[in-house]
C-alpha cells in the first residue's frame, strides 16, 4: 500500500509541465478549486466568443441585424474553437505539409476558374463551379499535404545549417595512470584550469589497484595515493568524472588501450609519461602532457641575470657544480665543485631545453659587489630568525656566531 502510494506520487511529480492554455493541463488538475481547465483557458476563449459576437453584431454581415448576426458570429467562434481542438493534436510536419498542400490546392483551383471563366456557361454555373473547385481543391490538398506531411521529417538540411549535436560539446579528456599517481592533476583542476569531464577507463583504474596492492612499498604507496587524488576529483564541483566501462581485450597494454579509445572516441589523452605522449602525438591525438605544462609554466631565466644557489652535488664535467631552483629546474655552474653545501652568487650564461624541463648553466659571480650582497642577505635572514624566536641579533646563540672568514665555503673560496 504503501508502495503503491509513492510510486503514484514519484510518478506525478517527474510528469512534464504542459502548457496551462490547455483543457488537459496538469496544472489546471491540481486546482484545489475544481477539476478542469483552468480559468485562464476559460478567459480566453470567453473572450474570443464574445469579441466575435460583438463584431459581427455592429458590422452586420451578410444583411443581418442584431441577434442573427450575433448568432453567426458565435457560429464562426465555434468553428475557430473546433479547428483549435484539432490543429492543438497535429504535429508540426503535419501542419507544415497541411499548409504546403492547401496553397497548391488553391493554385490549381485558380488555374481552373481561369478556364471556366472563358466558357459560354450561364453565370450561375460559372459561379457554382468556380466555388465548388475552390473548396474541393483546398480541401484536397490541404487532406493530402497533411497525410504526407511525415516525409518533411526525410528532407536533408543545406550543410551550411546541419551541425552535428556534439559539435559543440567539449572533448572528453582520459586520465592515464601516471598522471593520477604524480597527484599534479588535482591541483590543475582546483585553478580551473582544467574542467568539464574527464574519463577514467576500467583497465586504467585496475592498472592503479594493481599499484596499490604491490607488495613492493613505493608502490603501493604511490597507487594509494593515486586513489586519493582520484576521490579528490571526485569531490570537485565544476569536474565530472565518467568511469568508461569500454575495453579493448585485443590490445596487452595499458597505454596502448589508451591511445585506441582516445582514437575510436576522438577523446584527448591527459598524461605526463614521455613514451605515450610521443606514441600518441605520432598517430595524431591530442595530449596534454603535464610536465610540459610544468615546464611552460617556469620562470624564465635570460643570460646575465645573477642568482643565488646551494650546490648540492658535483657535475658530471670537471670542476662543475649542479644546484637545483625550487622548481626542480637544474642548475649546472661552473668552477663550483669546491663550494659543495654552499650557497654561492653566480650568473646566467645559458639555459637549455630538454625532453625532461630546462636546464641552467652559468658560473660563479666574482663581480665585487656579489659578496656585499651575500652579507647582507645572511644579516637580514640572521636578523628575521632571531625576531622570530623573540631574540634580537645581538642576543644569538654561541653556535650561530662564528667568523665568516673561518667557514667552510669561504676556506674554499680562499684556497
Amino acid at each position: 500500500m504503501g508502495r503503491s502510494r509513492a510510486n503514484s506520487l514519484s510518478s506525478a511529480q517527474s510528469r512534464p509541465v504542459s502548457n496551462p492554455w490547455l483543457p488537459d493541463s496538469p496544472s489546471a488538475e491540481a486546482s484545489p478549486w475544481f477539476r478542469g481547465p483552468s480559468w485562464e483557458f476559460w478567459a480566453v476563449r470567453l473572450a474570443l466568443v464574445g469579441f466575435t459576437c460583438l463584431l459581427c453584431y455592429t458590422l452586420a454581415p451578410f444583411g443581418l441585424h442584431g441577434l442573427p448576426a450575433a448568432g453567426l458570429g458565435f457560429l464562426m467562434a465555434m468553428v475557430t474553437l473546433l479547428a483549435e481542438l484539432r490543429l492543438r493534436r497535429a504535429e508540426i510536419s503535419g501542419l507544415l505539409g497541411g499548409a504546403f498542400g492547401a496553397v497548391l490546392g488553391l493554385l490549381a483551383a485558380l488555374l481552373v476558374t481561369v478556364v471556366i471563366s472563358h466558357t459560354a456557361e450561364p453565370e450561375p454555373t460559372k459561379s457554382f463551379l468556380e466555388f465548388t473547385t475552390l473548396f474541393a481543391l483546398g480541401y484536397l490538398g490541404l487532406v493530402v499535404g497533411s497525410s504526407k506531411g511525415h516525409i518533411l521529417r526525410q528532407v536533408p538540411l543545406p550543410h551550411a545549417v546541419s551541425v552535428p549535436a556534439s559539435g559543440n560539446l567539449p572533448a572528453l579528456k582520459l586520465l592515464d595512470t601516471s598522471v593520477l599517481i604524480d597527484g599534479r592533476i588535482a591541483d590543475i583542476c582546483e585553478t580551473h584550469f582544467l574542467d568539464g569531464t574527464l574519463g577514467v577507463p576500467r583497465f586504467v583504474l585496475h592498472e592503479l589497484q594493481l599499484v596499490a596492492d604491490s607488495s613492493d612499498f613505493l608502490k603501493r604507496q604511490r597507487g594509494r595515493r593515486g586513489l586519493e587524488v582520484l576521490q579528490r576529483l571526485q569531490k570537485m564541483s565544476a569536474l565530472e568524472i565518467r568511469i568508461i566501462e569500454e575495453d579493448i581485450p585485443t590490445l596487452p597494454g595499458v597505454d596502448q588501450k589508451l591511445v585506441e579509445l582516445a582514437r575510436r572516441t576522438g577523446s584527448k589523452i591527459v598524461t605526463n609519461d614521455f613514451n605515450l605522449n610521443q606514441v600518441a602525438r605520432v598517430q595524431g591525438l591530442s595530449v596534454l602532457n603535464v610536465n610540459e605544462l610544468a615546464n611552460a609554466v617556469k620562470p624564465a631565466v635570460l643570460p646575465g641575470e645573477s642568482m643565488r644557489v646551494l650546490i648540492l652535488r658535483e657535475g658530471k664535467e670537471s670542476n662543475q657544480g649542479v644546484a637545483y631552483l625550487d622548481d626542480g629546474t637544474m642548475v649546472v655552474v661552473d668552477g663550483a665543485r669546491r663550494f659543495i653545501n654552499c650557497s654561492v652568487d653566480i650568473v646566467v650564461t645559458s639555459m637549455h631545453q630538454t625532453p625532461a624541463g630546462k636546464m641552467i648553466f652559468g658560473r660563479l659571480d666574482d663581480r665585487p659587489d656579489s659578496s656585499a650582497r651575500a652579507a647582507a642577505l645572511g644579516s637580514t635572514q640572521l636578523d628575521a630568525a632571531g625576531s622570530g624566536n623573540g631574540h634580537t641579533a645581538s642576543q644569538a646563540s654561541p653556535a650561530t656566531r662564528f667568523d665568516s672568514a673561518s667557514s667552510p665555503c669561504n676556506e674554499a673560496k680562499h684556497s
